[in-house]
């Protein structure tokens, strides 16, 4: 949780006491469009990750390993169905937070605010910096930086979640990957 921003004990405190553990196996749904998950999961153990259907297809946007928090933005900043997916690609070990008591904390809680807004810097200019390579990049530079940013990933990760991320085939992908 101290990742990105630090805070002191007795704030960190207050979202631990807040925090259930639980557990999901591979293939489990954290969040699934359409619903409402009620809860944030910081990720202990394990690796998930975000997608969108599209005509059918799974479009994957994202990627969460361990020490991050994985939940539907719709849910918990507009208090919508979530409009996307969180899998387990492998089985997680995580910590439940309520979605209320997440949103309560973060804005009442200095230290916790601070700490939000720098997750926030964080995950945006990963998706500025994404969203620019998609458009500007060819496959292969493409992958080499993604390589470079979720070197974790890459190893972890099935071909055909990280080329969806990418907007390639997994056949390119394999191309690419061979190239190095």
């Amino acid at each position: 949780m101290r990742r990105f921003a630090p805070v002191s004990d007795a704030t960190f405190e207050k979202i631990a006491s807040a925090l259930t553990p639980c557990r999901f196996t591979k293939r489990s749904l954290l969040v699934k469009e359409g619903t409402l998950a009620n809860a944030a999961f910081f990720i202990k153990k394990g690796m998930t990750r975000s997608y969108w259907m599209v005509d059918g297809e799974e479009i994957t946007t994202s990627f969460s390993t361990e020490g991050t928090l994985v939940f539907s933005m719709d849910e918990i900043y507009y208090g919508k169905k979530s409009e996307e997916y969180v899998e387990a690609i492998e089985d997680i070990d995580a910590y439940r937070i309520p979605a209320d008591t997440l949103r309560r904390l973060v804005t009442t809680e200095l230290e916790l605010s601070v700490w939000w807004g720098a997750i926030h810097q964080y995950e945006y200019r990963r998706l500025h910096r994404s969203h620019k390579e998609r458009l500007t990049l060819p496959a292969k530079q493409r992958y080499e930086e993604f390589a470079k940013q979720f070197p974790d990933v890459c190893r972890r990760a099935q071909r055909c979640y990280i080329a969806s991320y990418l907007g390639v085939t997994p056949s390119t992908l394999s191309r690419i990957r061979g190239c190095r």
